[in-house]
């Protein structure tokens, strides 16, 4: 599993310290499950936690859900001035999680027969993706979802990421409106990385794309599409779009993220910011609970019928990291002990967020960061979590 890179290396607490690294590449333990000692009330997973606040992260809330139930809990703070505890039922931005539900209501309207997958992007935007070599011709709304378009990651052009992502250019504009056509351009102002089908590379573009796609094929709002779909009939309370508001709905705690290359040990409050500069790729407000009730009735076939399903669950393997492979905004992981995980993960400024379910749906963990840093923390959650494996003992990761 990763917490892949999404920009360009060396940006400010992102590719340095979280979008960078290797998650699920390996366990820490290559025990089998039979001989993994039984964990009672998910002691491992709050090892886990407590160990992760105390190499550096602010504060984590998780919740996981299996045969026996419900587990809600959380870590260190939410909020570095007062130390007010991290909340248990903490709403947060889920980053590119966004991505498995702008995957979901496309794969809804395909059983609808109102698309196909393998509809170019110039038959469902056309004239949109031209330009520098890019050719919506050639591009399918597969390919979008798989990530295997070859389109230029609009997050790793140089001067957007100094603008909006980067020290004293995100303090001063991170109040601004943009909209998801002025990011498409950012991406078609280079030349595409391969050409389409050719591997799999991530690339928040594709994600702008298919959200104008639901859009263009619905008629009216992405936004409008993911609430009638999967929020209301699931019951989501706490998962929202947020528009163009800057703020998080309560009960929520504040975002952290280290800016400045320069200043390695500045931290800055980055709770709030415009929600159109994610629209589409990493917009969507959630809680660790009502991302488990999303991705338990994703496995289960209660949000697609049988054939949509598949297609989501068919992968590509994912070149960057080995091991994990990439379906239709999901991606799927064994782990050593030999439970086999559908996940995402969600990276923005201010959070880390990582949502998983075994392949059966009876078994989620979702849990968020409100920091964009300590990415090197999540592989012990996980798998203190689904292999009852307690992260190892020592001064630095105990407490």
């Amino acid at each position: 599993m990763t917490i892949r890179k999404r920009t360009r290396a060396g940006v400010a607490g992102l590719a340095a310290s979280a979008m960078a690294v290797t998650a699920f590449t390996t366990g820490p333990g290559q025990a089998s499950r039979d001989t993994i000692p039984a964990v009672v009330h998910h002691e491992a997973t709050q090892l886990a936690m407590d160990a992760a606040v105390k190499a550096g992260v602010p504060g984590i809330t998780a919740q996981a859900r299996d045969a026996n139930g419900v587990w809600k809990s959380a870590s260190g703070v939410s909020n570095l001035r007062t130390g007010v505890p991290r909340g248990k039922n903490d709403r947060f931005r889920t980053g590119n999680i966004t991505n498995t539900f702008v995957a979901t209501v496309l794969l809804q309207m395909e059983a609808e027969k109102r698309l196909s997958l393998d509809d170019t992007v110039e038959r469902r935007l056309p004239g949109l993706v031209t330009g520098n070599d890019n050719d919506g011709r050639r591009i399918t709304v597969r390919q979008l979802l798989n990530h295997t378009s070859g389109l230029f990651d609009y997050l790793a052009d140089k001067e957007y990421s100094e603008t909006y992502m980067e020290g004293d250019g995100y303090l001063q504009h991170r109040y601004d409106t943009l909209t998801p056509k002025r990011r498409v351009r950012v991406a078609l102002s280079h030349e595409p990385l391969f050409d389409p089908g050719a591997r799999h590379s991530f690339s928040s573009t594709n994600d702008v794309l298919a959200a104008l796609i639901v859009e263009k094929i619905g008629g009216r709002s992405y936004e409008d599409e993911v609430r009638d779909r999967i929020i209301e009939p699931l019951g989501l309370k706490a998962t929202s779009n947020p528009g163009n508001s800057i703020r998080l709905p309560r009960p929520s705690s504040r975002g952290y993220s280290k800016l400045f290359t320069s200043q390695p040990d500045r931290i800055d409050d980055v709770t709030e910011m415009n929600g159109s500069q994610g629209w589409g790729s990493s917009d969507i407000i959630s809680s660790a609970g009502d991302l488990n009730r999303f991705y338990g009735a994703l496995m289960r076939g209660k949000l697609l019928p049988p054939r949509q399903l598949k297609a989501m669950k068919t992968t590509v393997d994912n070149p960057d990291f080995p091991g994990a492979s990439y379906g239709l905004g999901i991606e799927r992981f064994e782990l050593s002990c030999g439970t086999t995980l559908w996940y995402h993960d969600g990276g923005m400024i201010g959070w880390l967020t990582l949502a998983a379910t075994t392949e059966d749906g009876r078994h989620q963990f979702a849990f968020d960061y409100n920091a964009n840093w300590g990415a090197e923390t999540i592989l012990p959650l996980v798998y203190a979590e689904y292999c009852a494996q307690a992260p190892q003992r020592s001064a630095r990761t105990v407490p």
